[in-house]
């Protein structure tokens, strides 16, 4: 996410401050979502996607349903096995997309979305990624069609895809999710705003790519072990949780997690009370306020790009805070915290650590073998 509040920054000219998630969600968007061209603050719940000409339609569809806040990660359905082809999804943008056939070609404009394909065995059938793509290492070599200042749209076509999966809420731009619909390219948009809504990004990529055995087995046990980690910090915290704030980037403006963000989700359960922005579309918190609310532990996910706790303590106004007078200022790896994919199980544990090192917590182990196709 971190990542891609570069993009937003690059970008802030133009536009409103937007962040998350990334990628940074990379962005913040994680959120996910922050980094459109020309686009405002990314907002807590779903946009609505432009129509599709090759989607609306009016079969039965395998709805996905928009992520939402829950409070248990374990309350989130899950669809049946793998479906058959064609296929009609509707997706976080609320449009309905049909999928003719197994897809052998496939697009990823999101690095949360390349990393899904490779844990759901799909890695194989990807052929063109982002270059802000970083994981698996392999993806790096794949030819580059997006990037922070957009999506080339000529190049996807060239590339021939059956299916496109692009990142909602900005993170690639509506206007060249539309061009590729209106040639007849079907694309998905996804775009999660909780925890619970990652799992059921990660199961609709899954429906859509033929792989909804493998999705589900994934996400069953992603959900076995954020409760785990959940319940042993709230075993361990007993109801006393210290505020916190999570730095997404201050290289100029200070950017944090909005309220109702998927960030601000991983804050609580990882036993933290995040400090926000106290506005869902807003991503950037005003020094004064964030003095003023006082945090008691700074959470760096910027520490990636050189900001250390000697520069926050360093900072105009910076030494009174709780965090930096106790000396709670602690790195994150960002990537893994704020990126909306398989990885979330381990950046939700590695951000309960960075809020409490001294917490006691279960390995989130590695994910279940691929079931037989």
């Amino acid at each position: 996410m971190t990542t891609l509040l570069r993009r937003v920054r690059a970008d802030s000219a133009a536009r409103p401050p937007i962040l998350p998630a990334v990628a940074a969600l990379a962005l913040v968007a994680s959120l996910l979502a922050a980094c459109g061209s020309a686009v405002s603050a990314p907002t807590a719940s779903p946009i609505t996607a432009p129509s599709a000409a090759v989607a609306a339609t009016s079969a039965p569809t395998a709805a996905v349903t928009p992520a939402a806040d829950v409070a248990a990660v374990t309350s989130a359905p899950t669809p049946s096995a793998d479906p058959g082809f064609p296929l009609t999804l509707t997706d976080d943008g609320g449009t309905a997309v049909t999928i003719p056939a197994r897809p052998q070609r496939i697009v990823s404009l999101t690095p949360a979305v390349t990393e899904t394909l490779f844990a759901l065995g799909a890695g194989d059938r990807l052929v063109a990624n982002s270059d802000f793509d970083d994981f698996p290492a392999e993806v790096t070599a794949l030819p580059h069609v997006a990037s922070f200042t957009g999506v080339d749209v000529e190049k996807v076509v060239g590339m021939k895809p059956d299916l496109v999966i692009a990142g909602g809420n900005g993170f690639n731009p509506p206007e060249a999710i539309a061009k590729l619909r209106a040639v007849g390219i079907p694309v998905l948009v996804t775009y999660a705003d909780s925890v619970d809504g990652i799992l059921r990004d990660i199961e609709l990529v899954g429906s859509a790519i033929g792989a909804g055995s493998a999705s589900t087995a994934l996400t069953a046990w992603m959900r076995d072990r954020i409760d785990a980690i959940a319940a042993a910090v709230k075993t361990a915290r007993a109801g006393k949780l210290p505020t916190v704030f999570y730095e997404l980037d201050a290289t100029k403006d200070i950017y944090g997690p909005a309220p109702d963000s998927f960030l601000a989700s991983m804050i609580a359960l990882a036993g933290g009370d995040p400090v926000t922005t106290g506005d869902p579309a807003v991503f950037a918190i005003p020094v004064e306020k964030l003095v003023a609310a006082d945090p008691q532990v700074i959470v760096l996910g910027d520490a990636a790009y050189g900001t250390t706790p000697a520069d926050v303590a360093a900072r105009p106004g910076w030494g009174g805070i709780a965090a930096v007078t106790s000396g709670a200022v602690r790195p994150v790896n960002d990537t893994i915290v704020t990126r909306p994919g398989p990885r979330i199980v381990d950046g939700l544990r590695a951000l309960a650590l960075a809020i409490d090192p001294k917490l006691s917590l279960p390995d989130a182990g590695s994910p279940p073998p691929l079931p037989a196709p």
